[in-house]
């Protein structure tokens, strides 16, 4: 077993937090502790105290390397000009359905009640979540600006609709209530088309 004076501090603490979020994904938030957390990685148990002070600031980190992973992955949609505004906004959809459907226990942290509904996110928590969201209403103001989203509609009220709307679909395949996996390609093409009608309208109009 590895010794905690093998890690640099920084690598220690992903080390911890790739373990704890594969544990998490295996065993769901119940299964996960800083004992077993020790145990996996292979450093004393006391190790994981000196960069999580509780469970809840380790479920916390998880949750905001979940939001960092996120955010990258739309700011590449976002920022890809070879692609046309209506396929970006299509992969978005699809990313952010396959995301949160191939890492429902960490979606789960990111977006649910354990952290948020009991206000125990940390502040470093917030720090990431906060610009994530933010950067949904950018995106959702630029789709306006293209004539993919009305133009009527306050920006932050319209990314709430969109994003809701993705989070309930995501929802439903998680919980395996009225959707399945296979339902994924289609249920996504049909939230895009369905976003997307006033643009539609609009150009044939």
């Amino acid at each position: 077993m590895a010794g905690a004076s093998q890690y640099h501090h920084g690598d220690l603490y992903s080390t911890l937090i790739d373990a704890a979020s594969a544990r998490l994904e295996k065993f769901g938030i119940e299964g996960l502790s800083l004992r077993k957390l020790a145990e996996d990685v292979g450093v004393s148990r006391t190790a994981p105290y000196h960069h999580f002070k509780d469970k809840n600031a380790l479920l916390s980190a998880i949750a905001a390397k979940g939001f960092e992973q996120w955010h990258q992955i739309a700011e590449e949609i976002f920022a890809n000009e070879s692609l046309p505004v209506e396929q970006r906004f299509k992969d978005f959809i699809h990313a952010y359905i396959g995301f949160a459907t191939t890492h429902p226990q960490i979606y789960e942290l990111m977006f649910g009640q354990t952290l948020w509904g009991e206000g125990k996110a940390t502040d470093s928590l917030r720090e990431v979540a906060y610009p994530c969201f933010q950067y949904q209403v950018t995106m959702t103001r630029l789709w306006q600006e293209k004539g993919l989203l009305p133009s009527d509609q306050h920006a932050l009220r319209m990314a709430q609709v969109t994003w809701g709307t993705l989070h309930g679909i995501a929802r439903l395949i998680i919980d395996g209530i009225y959707a399945d996996a296979s339902h994924i390609e289609e249920m996504c093409d049909c939230a895009a088309a369905l976003f997307m009608q006033h643009h539609a309208t609009s150009a044939t109009g």
